[in-house]
């Protein structure tokens, strides 16, 4: 936690000492009324006047208000500093997390990012709010009440030792008890909100399997057990209170009971056993809030450990510095390029050599996991490579700064991804201004045009947060105007026609034809269709490339090519 401090702002840190002055004071003025106490006790006992009396009780009374002022004033400046320090930290997470390659995002999986980056940082916002004052209240407070009651009565102060022992062995024992579960109670947080994701992102599998009953004892199974952590860590931390009350109400009847002894053995005066047990009070009150601090910091303490951890994670996607030549024209070379998966045995591509010059179309085609996502995961630095190399205008791949890589192309991954928005916003997402003409030719050309028109305000119609409220080809087409509305270098498309119809897919390959001349493309599909008219076809088979070449060379000598286009379209299709 403490190491989180560093993201503290310049106003923040004068915050900061503010609320150390100011907890000094308070504590000041706390150690210096108890002696008021013993004078008004004394001026009475030797007759003195009721102007005088009143004169300390004024004086008490200042101090209070005082202390009220500077107390609230702490109280302002500890929620200021958390809330800013949490809101920095918060910021952070989401920049670094942006920057994480898939690798590590598979790593801390979405589900527990979402926990650390909400429910983690709320928890260490709530402490730093409470712990800022009092981790310096506390340690002030007993030091200085211990040196006040120090010499006054050696019978007394070994009455105070006896319950301040008394006092930390039962906090120890709780401690000990709840200290293991903190850890555990983060991960049961993560669990329940990994099974509530999976839930409502798969609802409509899960209707249609009558798994609803699955999914209630999977989600009945992860709620129990986070309901048996916080029900014993709660019950731990229950027996703190009446364990405090009967501490400080032992200490305050042992005191008076011996004070009376020693008053009557004339080794000690009432102002002094008021003015002792007062202190006494302050001292188990101090360690009473350093308790509080060993209930609320060890659970802080694993949310701050589980963000640092995020937050020191590198990307194993190293950022490069060559920028792209200014006339880029978009030659894609695969060079003896394998790659295996972080953590997997087997690779999945196996020594791919290929080249694309500027302006075509490569088409990969090949059995399901034989690979061909993978070369669009690697041409955008999803992952890199583990041998060899990938080149674009002969600039290796890695050397190019991420910013610069992702300005030049334009993606449509194998899942179509929409955002809440409108129609324009989805299309123009990534532009940096918004051209409604850019934005009207992407969506003619990939075939949206149709449905857009008729939908209910046109460009405005609002897009629910996933598309939910259109179709699986609507959703593509968007997604696919989204890439085009850019007019990028490069053209990557993750078997994104695969929920278009036969007439509709034409049409889009022949408008791409047209308007695309100057974009490399790169197309990942299943059907023969999809990818007999590209330029070049590369036809993988368990990470090896066995084919590559146009359609009539692969017709002709790849049989596993052949096999395909065979299974799919007739003989006079295929001779069109």
């Amino acid at each position: 936690m403490i190491k989180l401090m560093k993201y503290f702002k310049p106003m923040e840190w004068l915050q900061f000492f503010a609320v150390i002055g100011l907890v000094v004071g308070v504590v000041a003025i706390d150690m210096t009324l108890p002696d008021y106490m013993a004078d008004i006790m004394t001026k009475i006992g030797t007759g003195s006047t009721t102007l005088e009396i009143l004169q300390i009780g004024a004086i008490m009374l200042g101090l209070s208000l005082i202390e009220v002022v500077f107390s609230g004033t702490a109280g302002f400046f500890s929620a200021r500093i958390s809330a800013g320090l949490c809101r920095t930290v918060r910021e952070t997470l989401f920049d670094k997390v942006g920057k994480f390659s898939m690798q590590e995002i598979n790593k801390f999986s979405t589900a527990s990012l979402i926990t650390r980056s909400t429910n983690d940082i709320t928890q260490l916002q709530n402490t730093y709010a409470i712990g800022i004052r009092m981790i310096f209240t506390a340690p002030i407070m007993a030091v200085w009440a211990i040196v006040k009651i120090i010499g006054r009565s050696g019978d007394l102060s070994l009455v105070t030792a006896i319950f301040l022992v008394a006092m930390l062995l039962g906090l120890i024992s709780i401690l000990i008890f709840a200290l293991p579960k903190f850890t555990k109670l983060q991960k049961a947080v993560d669990r329940v909100n990994l099974v509530t994701r999976e839930n409502l992102t798969g609802l409509r599998v899960v209707r249609a399997y009558n798994a609803e009953n699955l999914q209630s004892d999977k989600f009945e199974d992860s709620n129990t057990n986070l309901s048996k952590i916080n029900l014993f860590l709660n019950r731990m931390m229950a027996l703190l209170s009446p364990f405090m009350t009967l501490i400080m109400s032992g200490l305050s009847l042992t005191l008076v009971w011996i004070g009376a002894s020693l008053i009557g053995q004339n080794l000690l005066d009432v102002p002094s056993l008021m003015a002792f047990t007062q202190y006494a009070t302050l001292v188990l009150m101090s360690f009473v809030m350093l308790s509080m601090l060993f209930i609320i910091f060890p659970r802080a303490e694993v949310s701050a450990k589980r963000v640092r951890e995020v937050l020191n994670s590198k990307s194993s996607i190293e950022d490069g510095t060559q920028s792209f030549p200014a006339d880029i024209k978009g030659k894609i070379e695969f060079k003896n390029v394998d790659f295996a998966y972080p953590n997997a045995e087997a690779k999945v591509l196996q020594d791919i050599n290929f080249k694309v010059d500027a302006g075509e179309t490569l088409a990969i085609i090949g059995s399901t996991g034989s690979g061909k996502s993978t070369i669009i995961n690697l041409l955008m630095r999803f992952y890199d490579i583990t041998n060899g190399e990938i080149l674009i205008d002969d600039t290796n791949l890695k050397d190019v700064p991420l910013h610069d890589l992702y300005n030049k192309i334009g993606y449509i991954p194998q899942k179509s991804t929409l955002f809440s928005g409108t129609v324009a916003e989805n299309v123009g997402y990534g532009l940096v201004k918004k051209d409604k003409q850019a934005i009207n030719k992407a969506i003619e050309i990939s075939q949206a045009e149709e449905f857009v028109e008729k939908l209910k305000g046109k460009l405005k119609y609002h897009i629910s947060q996933g598309g939910n409220n259109i179709s699986g080809g609507q959703k593509q087409r968007l997604s696919i105007a989204r890439a085009l509305s850019r007019k990028p270098e490069f053209l990557f498309f993750d078997d994104s026609f695969s929920a278009l119809d036969f007439t509709t897919d034409k049409k889009l390959r022949d408008a791409l034809k047209k308007s695309s001349v100057k974009s490399t493309k790169v197309i990942v599909a299943q059907r023969i269709g999809t990818v007999m008219d590209a330029d070049k076809i590369m036809v993988l088979d368990n990470g090896k490339m066995i084919g590559f070449g146009t359609h009539k060379q692969l017709m002709k000598n790849c049989k596993v090519y052949r096999e395909l286009a065979y299974s799919q379209l007739s003989k006079e299709d295929l001779a069109r």
